[in-house]
């Protein structure tokens, strides 16, 4: 797992298979970002067998056989979509991509998994929405920061305990490493990444609705800049808005690409979370200064103050609940209506932006 470079980040859990051998395939499509390891990571150690991959560029393919051996490399996106033994396809396309991917991909009728942002602009979340109540197919999330995140899933436990009460207010503050020298030239490009707060902004929202509880939100304010690249004219270094929900929870989050190189992760993502009766702080990648380790969670309730060092001990029940959702065709892993509500929110958020400095 590469720690320092988030776009390359791929937790590796323990297995915890919910399924046998052969009994849930998957293809991979699409590799421009990283994610695709991380994705297809925590559907192997649910059970999944990853079947197949596909992109454009053989080095990519190439690379990500090392990783998943077992995967055939097919010789076209249709090849895959005719296999009907595959169940679910999942895909790091270029963000604007990814949508187009999914409709061929429901239309075949598999279940799709994209990484986040799943789209980019409202006509695509217009279709993708038409596509799932059409064909009944799964159009799946990876909101990464909080599925994919011990202390994360934790937190949202302690919630469901009842461990601060009702919460009130969710504030993110999430930067990441721009690591521009690796970046490929999408990366600079809004009208083909979806802008800051609809890429990395998405994560943030997705958490909000989750620990509030919430269906839904208003963007209050939002506001986006390019403070340090004027190199790259289109792109945005720096976001942030307020939201509020359907139930009045509130919402701050910040998004930026200026984590510094002395720093050993890709970025110090903290979340602190208030609630009628206590509140909770993640430290998730590190506790600067203290400990390099990942997960970290402070509670502070009427009972008193605690602190949890979860990596390695809580898992990840994403994978295996959405292999079981796509078998059953429930709703545990993520309900479809939220994964939408998320980007609907971020690509608002995005529009509404008053662009700073």
């Amino acid at each position: 797992m590469q720690r320092a470079d988030g776009m390359n980040y791929a937790p590796k859990g323990k297995p915890n298979p919910v399924v046998g051998p052969g009994e849930f395939r998957v293809a991979a499509v699409g590799l421009a970002h990283g994610h695709i390891y991380g994705m297809c990571n925590g559907l192997a150690e649910a059970g999944a067998e990853i079947a197949w991959v596909y992109d454009p560029d053989p080095v990519k393919i190439a690379a990500f056989q090392e990783q998943f051996p077992q995967a055939q490399a097919a010789a076209s996106e249709a090849q895959l979509l005719d296999d009907a033994g595959i169940d679910l396809i999942a895909s790091a396309a270029v963000p604007v991509d990814r949508c187009a991917i999914g409709l061929r991909v429901m239309d075949a009728g598999k279940d799709f998994f994209a990484d986040k942002p799943p789209l980019t602009r409202r006509d695509q979340l217009a279709a993708a929405r038409a596509k799932v109540a059409e064909t009944g197919r799964k159009y799946a999330v990876y909101y990464s920061e909080r599925l994919h995140v011990e202390a994360a899933v934790f937190a949202g436990d302690l919630i469901e305990q009842g461990a601060i009460g009702r919460v009130l207010q969710v504030v993110n503050l999430a930067p990441h490493r721009a690591s521009i020298a690796s970046r490929p030239d999408w990366f600079f490009d809004p009208d083909r990444f979806g802008g800051i707060l609809t890429d990395i902004g998405s994560h943030q929202i997705e958490q909000f609705l989750y620990y509030a509880g919430a269906h839904d939100a208003r963007v209050l304010h939002s506001a986006i800049a390019n403070y340090h690249h004027p190199q790259y004219p289109g792109f945005q270094d720096f976001g942030d808005a307020n939201l509020l929900a359907d139930n009045g929870a509130a919402m701050y989050f910040r998004v930026d690409w200026f984590s510094p190189d002395g720093l050993p992760v890709w970025g110090d993502g903290r979340c602190f979370i208030t609630g009628t009766d206590g509140y909770i702080e993640l430290r998730k990648y590190i506790d600067i200064g203290r400990d390099p380790a990942s997960d970290h969670v402070y509670l502070v309730n009427h009972e008193g103050e605690r602190r949890f060092d979860l990596a390695g001990k809580v898992g990840f029940p994403f994978f295996g609940q959405l292999i079981l959702d796509c078998l059953n065709r429930t709703e545990n892993a993520q309900t479809q209506a939220h994964a939408f509500k998320v980007i609907e929110l971020a690509i608002q958020a995005q529009e509404m932006a008053e662009r700073v400095a």
